[in-house]
C-alpha cells in the first residue's frame, strides 16, 4: 500500500512552548489511522500541522516536512485553503452553519468557491449525504436548519460536508467523543467503509474505538510519536513499554 501521507521530523510550537518534537511517520492511503495517547500529548496538534490549521493559531509555528502525495505542503506557492480541500477537517463538537439548511450546508464549500451551480444543489447533496449515511434519515427535511439535527446527524452532516469538496484525506479530531454509543457507532461505521475511498487519520482518547476502526494506530506522549504499527499489534504486542503502560490503563 502507498503512503498518502509523509511527515519527516516535525516540530511544533505554540509560542515558546514546544508541543511536538521531531514526528517521522508514513500514513497509508485507503486506510484508518488512528491517534492515541493522553491528554495534551500534541494528538490535535499533529493532525492540525498535516493541513496548516496549526498556523492560524497566533503565535503558532512549525518546522519539518509534510508531503502529500510526493509534494511539500509547506512549500511556498502551496495555498493553505487549497489544501485544505484536499485534507477535510472534522472537529470534535459538530459544527454545522446555524443560518444554513442541511442540504445548503453540504454543498457550501463547493458554493462559495463557485464550483457548483444552485441548479445542482439537490442532486449533489443527496450525493454525499448517501456517502456521509445520513441520507436516509434527512431526504424529506432538507431545508430545515443544519442545527435541528440530532448531534450524531450533526457531525455525519458535517462529514457529508466535508467530502463534498471531494478530499482525498479526512481528518478527524475526537469526532464521537461528543457523541451517544449509538451514534458513536454510526461515525464508526461510517470510517471503515470510507476508508474504501479515502485516507482517514483519526484521533481519538477512546482505545476501544482505535482498536475497532484503525488498521494502523500512532502511540503520542509528552509531543513524542513513542510507537507506529499495525491496531492489532499495537494492541497486543507493543514493543515499547510506555505503550503498554497507557494500553493497559497504568497512565494517562
Amino acid at each position: 500500500m502507498a503512503d498518502k501521507v509523509k511527515v519527516d521530523k516535525l516540530c511544533a510550537w505554540f509560542g515558546k512552548h514546544q508541543a511536538l518534537f521531531d514526528i517521522t511517520i508514513d500514513i497509508p492511503e485507503r486506510s484508518v489511522t488512528a491517534i492515541i495517547g493522553p491528554s495534551g500529548c500534541g494528538k490535535s496538534t499533529f493532525i492540525r500541522c498535516l493541513n496548516r490549521l496549526h498556523e492560524e493559531v497566533n503565535g503558532a509555528s512549525s518546522k519539518g516536512t509534510v508531503l502529500l502525495d510526493g509534494e511539500d505542503v509547506y512549500a511556498p506557492g502551496v495555498d493553505p485553503v487549497l489544501l485544505r480541500r484536499r485534507m477535510g477537517m472534522v472537529f470534535q463538537k459538530p459544527n454545522p452553519f446555524p443560518t444554513m439548511s442541511i442540504m445548503e450546508n453540504v454543498v457550501a464549500g463547493l458554493l462559495l468557491s463557485g464550483r457548483m451551480k444552485r441548479s445542482e444543489m439537490e442532486d449533489t447533496a443527496e450525493k454525499y449525504l448517501r456517502l456521509a449515511a445520513l441520507w436516509e434519515e434527512v431526504k424529506d427535511k432538507l431545508n430545515r436548519p443544519g442545527v435541528s439535527l440530532s448531534g450524531g446527524q450533526q457531525q455525519r452532516l458535517c462529514i457529508a460536508r466535508a467530502l463534498a469538496v471531494e478530499p482525498e484525506a479526512l481528518l478527524a479530531d475526537e469526532p464521537a467523543s461528543a457523541l451517544d454509543p449509538i451514534s458513536t457507532a454510526k461515525v464508526e461505521e461510517l470510517f471503515m467503509d470510507l476508508k474504501e475511498r479515502y485516507t482517514i487519520i483519526v484521533v481519538t482518547h477512546n482505545m476501544q474505538q482505535a482498536a475497532r476502526i484503525s488498521d494502523r494506530t500512532a502511540f503520542f506522549l509528552s509531543g513524542k510519536l513513542v510507537e507506529f504499527d499495525d491496531t492489532t499489534t499495537m494492541f497486543t504486542n507493543p514493543t515499547k513499554r510506555e505503550t503498554e503502560d497507557y494500553i493497559t490503563g497504568r497512565f494517562g
